[in-house]
């Protein structure tokens, strides 16, 4: 699969250029630009800043004809397509995603790494949609990273502070932020760990414990930084809220007995901590000697069992069942008395419902011409929270006896 890009060119007042000819590209994720920075220069000689995703041909992602929005400094002097396209002003639009956001966040970025003696001599652009925009910054100091991410997940930074203060070493080393989504990373060597075999999530789990085993003292100090406080009826609370907008007749079946169920669990004495939100092999990254967990933008404070269910989501049972077992009898030595096993139980639908209203929260955060990338992934958790329910298929949450 790959994919077809047309650049709609603008420059950094905003103003509509043309467009380049299409071109193709291997990679067909849409929201990896390296690749369609690195050919536009290749091909035309320009350095874009691609902006934001304005249409697609295919309703989701990936592959297909793409069109992106991208900036340049000044006019071009290579032929351009003429086009129309609607550059209004949009409320939900990323601060990245406007002409002139890229240069604002790398002069902070590059700013930042003089102040720490590491200037930086190249950067390049990696990702650009409604959840972040990546840039990687190279000079004689090293590599860093600049990623921005939109209020809804400017937690993140918090999150990595207290990770680098009471765990080091087991996430992203935080150089600096800004307050507003803005962060600068020190570089993590190695790569993403998307196809790592049950071992490898083995051990991944039990990194993890630590991290959620020194957390749980801490999670007034967590909620107090910014982190979501999920915990119990507020995770409830932001369920229901976050899923108003959709299928009524689907979600008020699938929240049934929701409160009910989320009682039951607190009585089986696991406690709440830092929870990663999105702990799936991808989000973390090994040179073969130490691991780092990234991407902590999804994370928020409750109950440890929605990582372990993340982590294992994907794997057939005979696979997730030792890894569940594994977890589970880590919680019961440092929490004599808890039933883990009874409490994922509980929570795996649960989980599915959550991943649901965090896709709901995306859609309600984001421009419309973004909302291909999410789309779908609302009704899909639903389908599969109703599963998890009743396996035999029935579309609601098993009422608690």
């Amino acid at each position: 699969m790959s994919r077809t890009v047309t650049l709609v060119l603008v420059d950094h007042a905003g103003v509509p250029l043309g467009a380049l000819p299409p071109y193709d590209l291997p990679e067909p994720w849409w929201q990896e630009v390296a690749s369609v920075v690195a050919e536009a220069r290749r091909r035309h000689g320009l350095d874009v800043a691609v902006l934001r995703l304005l249409a697609a041909d295919r309703p989701e992602p990936p592959g297909g004809h793409v069109t992106y929005l991208g900036e340049v400094p000044g006019r071009p002097s290579v032929p351009l397509d003429p086009v129309s396209v609607d550059l209004s002003p949009e409320p939900l639009r990323a601060p990245w995603a406007e002409p002139g956001g890229p240069a604002r966040s790398l002069a902070w970025a590059t700013a930042e790494l003089r102040r720490l003696g590491r200037p930086a001599t190249v950067v390049a652009q990696q990702r650009a949609w409604n959840l972040s925009a990546i840039w990687r910054l190279d000079g004689d100091g090293g590599s860093a990273w600049l990623k921005q991410v939109p209020a809804f997940l400017r937690h993140e930074a918090a999150v990595l502070r207290w990770l680098g203060h009471a765990v080091p070493g087991t996430a992203p080393t935080l150089l600096a932020d800004d307050g507003s989504g803005r962060m600068l990373l020190d570089h993590v060597p190695g790569d993403d760990r998307y196809e790592a075999g049950s071992d490898e999530r083995a051990a991944i789990a039990a990194d993890h414990h630590a991290i959620q085993l020194r957390a749980a003292g801490d999670v007034a100090r967590l909620v107090a930084a910014g982190l979501p406080d999920r915990r119990g009826s507020a995770l409830a609370r932001w369920i229901r809220a976050a899923l108003a907008p959709h299928d009524p007749s689907i979600v008020a079946d699938l929240l049934t007995g929701l409160d009910a169920r989320l009682e039951e669990v607190r009585r089986f004495g696991l406690p709440d901590t830092l929870v990663h939100g999105d702990l799936h092999p991808g989000n973390v990254r090994s040179d073969g000697e130490r691991r780092v967990i990234i991407d902590w933008g999804d994370s928020f404070v409750g109950h440890p069992a929605f990582d372990i269910l993340r982590l294992t989501e994907t794997l057939d049972p005979a696979t997730a069942g030792p890894l569940l077992e594994a977890w589970a009898a880590r919680w019961r030595a440092d929490v004599p008395g808890c039933d883990p096993e009874r409490a994922v139980t509980l929570l795996r639908p649960v989980a599915a419902l959550r991943l649901a209203a965090v896709f709901a929260m995306f859609l309600a955060g984001i421009e419309p011409s973004e909302r291909p990338f999410h789309v779908n992934d609302v009704p899909a958790c639903l389908d599969r929270a109703a599963l998890t329910s009743f396996p035999e298929g029935q579309a609601a949450v098993r009422p608690l006896p």
